[in-house]
């Protein structure tokens, strides 16, 4: 079987679509439809098989990658893409780490039997999460791969005018040997989502708390040992536009220049904003130089300590980060040069399926001028470069904001403090941080079937 040639639709995950993204904290994640059985003995063949290479190459996986060979350290194995083609063929989607800290998603083929798979293809997906090729479904059913440039804003993931979909919020909680307190965001409606609250199945005692200065809404838990293993489900039916720059809707845009816990007013972003808008003219016109000087500057990197915390002096001197990095970074820039800039999360819904999982959280950013708000979105632009300019200004219809601004506080709140951000659910048992396991996953009103 020549597995570049076509790829069989019995693909019902996202692995061929989107390829591997990590979920931001690294968890890993199960896609809602994942046979356990099936992908367990998928990770077992492809962990033995890179085992068994890292053996051979002393201590590194060694990949042939244009005209070097790489040598890599397995990170993970993303078990929300592990997918049986069909009869005896297999997919697997892995993060490697080279010894200078770069990481590769590579795509692994498999054939054969359980405990008796054989790797066919091994090629490099990703290199720092900028993708080099991206998955098209043919008219026959089968899947080709499309290279970056010839790939439409659709396959990479944008869906311009409007998008509806159910978005479901699934979190498993661990043992609670004491008591346990619990806080998720619930999306709300704004000018740009509508929100339906379906179903909130939780345990323990709810109620929705209010936080004051963004305008969100939270969901507060307590619970006990009773609660151990328990699920909290939470379903909403989203109605979605597309943003592009507006009017701004609330009267006092200054306050977002105000420094944050981890985006705070610090000497060296304002040397380094002056020097980067230095002889430019007008706020848009240096906003803009600021985005280009973060996506020249950092590289798209969920390796090592520090990342995904949005802290902007970790993105400053690491140059590297997730998306919430990125906009730290980006936040903090603005700000010391006078620009209101603000953060909001959430999730990006795939474009190119119309159910299944989600990779984790996502987050981005607005600046304000001219009495009009900007949307920029650099961590995508920096993966798709022909999307660059359409990201400074935009945020395509299929995503859902969960949660607005930093810092954030509700009463009752936590033992440690303001919410830095709050996508994941921020658990405390007996006043001590406890990660949590969290499922996005949605299925688009099949009206607007891609």
């Amino acid at each position: 079987m020549n597995w570049k040639k076509a790829i069989p639709v019995a693909v019902v995950v996202c692995a061929l679509l989107l390829g591997c993204d990590t979920s931001p904290d690294g968890e890993r994640r199960s896609s809602t439809t994942t046979d356990n059985v099936v992908t367990k003995y998928i990770q077992d063949g492809i962990e033995k098989h890179i085992e068994e290479q890292t053996r051979l190459g002393e201590g590194y996986f060694r990949l042939p990658y244009g005209e070097e060979q790489l040598q890599l350290k397995l990170v993970r194995v993303h078990t929300e893409y592990l997918a049986k083609l069909g009869p005896r063929r297999h997919f697997a989607c892995v993060d490697l780490a080279s010894i200078d800290g770069d990481v590769y998603d590579v795509d692994f083929f498999l054939a054969g039997d359980p405990n008796d798979m054989t790797v066919t293809e091994t090629t490099v997906h990703k290199t720092n999460g900028q993708p080099r090729y991206v998955w098209k479904q043919k008219r026959d059913k089968t899947w080709k791969r499309v290279p970056m440039k010839e790939a439409s804003p659709r396959l990479l993931g944008v869906i311009k005018g409007s998008d509806e979909f159910e978005f479901i919020y699934k979190t498993t909680l661990p043992k609670i040997d004491d008591s346990a307190r619990m806080w998720v965001p619930i999306p709300t409606t704004n000018a740009f989502q509508t929100v339906e609250i379906k179903s909130i199945k939780a345990p323990g005692k709810q109620e929705i708390l209010q936080e004051p200065i963004y305008g969100n809404s939270v969901l507060y838990l307590t619970l006990g040992p009773q609660d151990s293993g328990k699920t909290l489900e939470m379903r909403f039916q989203i109605q979605r536009l597309e943003k592009s720059v507006y009017k701004s809707q609330r009267p006092n845009p200054w306050q977002y220049l105000s420094p944050e816990q981890l985006v705070p007013a610090d000497e060296t972003f304002r040397g380094i904003a002056e020097k980067v808008v230095e002889g430019k003219t007008g706020d848009l016109v240096r906003a803009r130089a600021l985005y280009d000087h973060v996506i020249d500057r950092m590289r798209y990197m969920k390796f090592g300590d520090g990342w995904g915390k949005g802290d902007a002096v970790y993105a400053c001197d690491s140059r590297t980060g997730n998306c919430s990095d990125f906009h730290s970074y980006f936040i903090a820039l603005c700000r010391s040069v006078n620009i209101p800039a603000r953060f909001a999360i959430g999730a990006a819904i795939p474009s190119e399926r119309n159910s299944g999982g989600i990779d984790g959280y996502h987050c981005w950013a607005e600046f304000y001028t001219d009495q009009r708000w900007w949307p920029v979105d650099i961590s995508e632009g920096d993966k798709c470069s022909s999307l660059s300019t359409y990201y400074f200004g935009h945020h395509p219809a299929n995503r859902i904001e969960l949660s607005r601004g930093r810092d954030l506080v509700v009463e009752p709140g936590p033992v440690s403090g303001p919410i830095n951000f709050l996508a994941y659910p921020v658990l405390e048992i007996n006043g001590i941080a406890t990660k949590v396991k969290v499922e996005f996953s949605f299925i688009r009103n099949t009206s607007r079937k891609l």
